[in-house]
């Protein structure tokens, strides 16, 4: 059983609830929530939020477990800009001291880094060159179904189309390392380690 299933197993006992009452309180099948106790699967941050609320303890508790694995996270940096590397790799290596950081100016490169490795979190600038971070965004998620994909842009305008891509975030440049950590809360899939 992995950490995120012993906590929520362990909760849920101490509450005298049975698995069924609990999915039948968060209005889900108790075979998702059997699964999320055997570590199979994890829930998303909306119901990991829900799941707390449902348990009367704070959401930070079932997040700060939920992890896909017991490797450290990898968290990537995608921007054609040498400079925005230079200044950003550094912001997300204090933000999230648990990650293990790569940066990348090429999206062929980012794209490799997926295909071979595990990806838990990954900023994305929109504009690449000729390659549009909309479309790396969803090569991403196809190779990757469960990486969470954070936009990073100098250009508001783009928060509209990039809600259609699966990404999970957008962030204005430069980094900070408030605003990152603020991030994981938003995130699609919960990533354990990172801090």
């Amino acid at each position: 059983m992995k950490p995120f299933g012993e906590t929520l197993r362990r909760l849920r006992m101490e509450k005298g609830l049975s698995q069924q009452q609990l999915a039948d309180t968060l209005h889900v099948e108790r075979s998702s929530f059997a699964n999320w106790e055997a570590g199979r699967r994890l829930p998303d941050a909306a119901m990991i939020s829900q799941i707390a609320k449902a348990l009367d303890v704070d959401a930070a508790i079932l997040l700060s477990t939920a992890e896909n694995s017991d490797e450290t996270p990898n968290v990537l940096l995608v921007d054609d800009e040498s400079i925005i590397l230079d200044g950003g790799l550094p912001v997300l290596r204090e933000a999230l001291p648990g990650a293990k950081v790569f940066g990348f100016t090429k999206p062929s490169q980012a794209l490799d880094f997926v295909r071979n490795y595990p990806a838990a979190l990954v900023f994305l600038d929109i504009e690449l060159g000729r390659v549009s971070g909309l479309d790396l965004c969803r090569e991403l998620i196809r190779i990757r179904p469960r990486v969470n994909v954070v936009y990073l842009t100098s250009f508001r305008e783009y928060s509209f189309d990039a809600w259609d891509t699966g990404a999970c975030g957008f962030l204005l440049k430069p980094l900070e390392t408030e605003a990152v950590r603020r991030q994981l809360l938003h995130l699609r899939y919960p990533v354990g380690g990172l801090l």
